[in-house]
């Protein structure tokens, strides 16, 4: 008597309505890029794998395509229903390091990689960049004060867990400007963007 092959595991659900969906997550995230440090609101009922958190899902859903290589950092990395989700949903492909990757997901944003690692972008072609797209628990208002087109002044801008050097890596990522790359954080129900333009300030300087 044949054993029975175990049934194909399903993906989770993507979007239920994939066009308006889509664009209410794009037009949300280029608003949070527009406006560097402020958090937008982003609502989706999406319920991807775990790590994978919804507004990770949603950007992905609304970003990534199958010319959009990605990179996964270890926690996602290691769940293979994550991949599933994202190559059924998005076709993007999926790469090991993040020199290879258009797009990287990070779930622990505590232990952000290097945004070095990624592609910089070229003198001719800076929008050969990576976007990072990385979960955090909470956003607020401090304790950086970021400066930088879509920036009235200054803006203050704080998220949790992040590396404990941040804002100095904001500053090495700045320092190549036009080079660089982009960094979304998406805590629950809401994103922020941080542009390769935006700066943080040094602690009681306004001047950099």
């Amino acid at each position: 008597m044949s054993a029975t092959a175990p049934a194909p595991v399903a993906p989770a659900a993507g979007f239920a309505d994939p066009v308006h969906d889509a664009q209410a997550t794009f037009s949300a995230l280029m608003w949070a890029m527009a406006q560097p440090g402020r958090p937008v609101a982003l609502a989706t009922r999406l319920a991807p794998p775990p790590p994978l958190s919804p507004e990770l899902a949603a950007a992905a859903l609304a970003l990534f395509d199958y010319e959009t290589p990605v990179f996964l950092d270890a926690p996602l990395a290691a769940v293979p229903e994550v991949a599933l989700f994202l190559r059924f949903h998005t076709g993007a492909p999926l790469v090991s390091e993040p020199a290879g990757a258009r797009f990287a997901l990070v779930a622990d944003a505590a232990h952000l990689p290097d945004l070095a690692l990624f592609p910089q972008g070229e003198p001719d072609f800076p929008d050969r960049s990576a976007t990072v797209i990385a979960a955090v628990e909470t956003l607020s208002d401090a304790p950086l004060l970021l400066e930088g087109p879509g920036i009235a002044g200054t803006r203050g801008f704080g998220a949790a867990p992040l590396p404990g050097d941040f804002a100095a890596r904001l500053r090495a990522n700045r320092a190549v400007f036009p080079l660089g790359v982009d960094l979304i954080l998406c805590a629950p129900g809401a994103v922020a963007g941080l542009p390769r333009s935006v700066r943080p300030l040094e602690p009681g300087s306004r001047e950099g």
